[in-house]
Protein backbone atom coordinates (compact mmCIF):
# COMPACT_ATOMS: atom_id res chain seq x y z
CA UNK A 1 0.00 0.00 0.00
CA UNK A 2 1.25 3.07 -1.08
CA UNK A 3 1.46 6.31 1.79
CA UNK A 4 -0.57 8.70 -0.34
CA UNK A 5 -3.55 5.71 0.38
CA UNK A 6 -2.67 5.39 3.89
CA UNK A 7 -2.71 8.95 4.54
CA UNK A 8 -6.13 9.35 2.86
CA UNK A 9 -7.04 5.83 5.01
CA UNK A 10 -6.17 8.32 8.02
CA UNK A 11 -8.01 11.45 6.79
CA UNK A 12 -11.29 9.61 6.20
CA UNK A 13 -10.62 7.83 9.66
CA UNK A 14 -10.29 11.33 11.14
CA UNK A 15 -13.34 12.35 9.75
CA UNK A 16 -15.88 9.70 10.65
CA UNK A 17 -14.69 10.07 13.82
CA UNK A 18 -14.09 13.88 14.75
CA UNK A 19 -17.31 14.04 12.80
CA UNK A 20 -19.18 11.39 14.84
CA UNK A 21 -18.07 12.66 18.11
CA UNK A 22 -19.02 16.35 17.00
CA UNK A 23 -22.61 14.96 15.51
CA UNK A 24 -23.21 13.73 19.41
CA UNK A 25 -21.82 17.21 20.68
CA UNK A 26 -23.98 18.57 18.81
CA UNK A 27 -26.92 15.91 19.86
CA UNK A 28 -26.54 16.50 23.35
CA UNK A 29 -24.59 19.87 24.12
CA UNK A 30 -26.44 21.86 21.70
CA UNK A 31 -29.78 19.83 22.12
CA UNK A 32 -30.43 18.82 18.47
CA UNK A 33 -31.67 15.32 19.67
CA UNK A 34 -31.28 11.67 18.97
CA UNK A 35 -31.09 12.11 15.16
CA UNK A 36 -27.63 13.86 15.74
CA UNK A 37 -26.66 11.38 18.11
CA UNK A 38 -27.45 8.46 16.41
CA UNK A 39 -25.76 9.64 13.29
CA UNK A 40 -22.82 10.49 15.40
CA UNK A 41 -22.81 6.69 16.36
CA UNK A 42 -23.00 5.67 13.03
CA UNK A 43 -19.83 7.62 11.85
CA UNK A 44 -18.00 6.72 14.92
CA UNK A 45 -18.61 2.75 14.04
CA UNK A 46 -17.47 3.85 10.01
CA UNK A 47 -14.58 4.85 11.74
CA UNK A 48 -13.59 1.55 13.85
CA UNK A 49 -13.70 0.15 9.81
CA UNK A 50 -11.56 2.39 8.18
CA UNK A 51 -9.20 1.92 10.65
CA UNK A 52 -8.70 -1.83 9.51
CA UNK A 53 -7.99 -0.92 6.13
CA UNK A 54 -4.88 0.20 6.52
CA UNK A 55 -1.88 -1.99 6.03
CA UNK A 56 -0.11 -2.51 8.90
CA UNK A 57 -1.24 -5.63 10.81
CA UNK A 58 -0.40 -4.62 14.49
CA UNK A 59 -3.40 -2.31 16.17
CA UNK A 60 -1.33 -0.61 18.41
CA UNK A 61 0.51 0.87 16.06
CA UNK A 62 -1.98 1.66 13.78
CA UNK A 63 -4.27 3.52 16.61
CA UNK A 64 -1.20 5.12 17.98
CA UNK A 65 -0.17 7.16 14.51
CA UNK A 66 -3.84 7.70 14.52
CA UNK A 67 -3.86 9.69 17.74
CA UNK A 68 -1.44 12.24 15.58
CA UNK A 69 -4.34 12.93 13.08
CA UNK A 70 -6.79 12.90 15.38
CA UNK A 71 -4.89 15.68 17.19
CA UNK A 72 -4.52 17.96 14.13
CA UNK A 73 -7.66 16.66 12.44
CA UNK A 74 -9.64 17.91 15.87
CA UNK A 75 -8.29 21.67 15.47
CA UNK A 76 -9.08 21.84 11.86
CA UNK A 77 -12.38 20.64 12.40
CA UNK A 78 -12.83 23.38 15.31
CA UNK A 79 -11.35 25.75 12.36
CA UNK A 80 -14.06 24.76 9.90
CA UNK A 81 -16.97 24.20 11.30
CA UNK A 82 -17.12 25.94 14.87
CA UNK A 83 -14.91 29.07 14.25
CA UNK A 84 -12.20 27.89 16.63
CA UNK A 85 -8.78 29.78 15.92
CA UNK A 86 -5.48 27.79 17.40
CA UNK A 87 -2.48 29.64 19.14
CA UNK A 88 0.60 29.11 18.31
CA UNK A 89 0.99 26.16 21.27
CA UNK A 90 -2.26 24.41 19.20
CA UNK A 91 -0.08 24.56 15.83
CA UNK A 92 3.28 23.81 17.12
CA UNK A 93 1.61 20.48 19.13
CA UNK A 94 -0.23 19.38 15.81
CA UNK A 95 3.02 19.61 13.72
CA UNK A 96 5.12 17.60 16.66
CA UNK A 97 2.27 14.64 16.56
CA UNK A 98 1.94 14.44 12.75
CA UNK A 99 5.92 14.26 12.93
CA UNK A 100 5.13 11.25 15.66
CA UNK A 101 2.65 9.98 12.80
CA UNK A 102 5.31 10.13 10.09
CA UNK A 103 7.83 8.17 12.08
CA UNK A 104 5.74 5.23 13.83
CA UNK A 105 4.06 4.67 10.08
CA UNK A 106 6.29 5.34 7.60
CA UNK A 107 10.12 4.88 8.87
CA UNK A 108 11.99 1.91 7.18
CA UNK A 109 11.99 -1.01 9.56
CA UNK A 110 13.59 -4.08 8.81
CA UNK A 111 11.25 -7.06 7.45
Amino acid sequence: MSVARSVALFLLAAVAEIGGAWLVWQGVREARGWLWIGAGVIALGAYGFVATLQPDANFGRILAAYGGVFVAGSLLWGMAVDGFRPDRYDVAGALLCLVGVAVIMYAPRAA
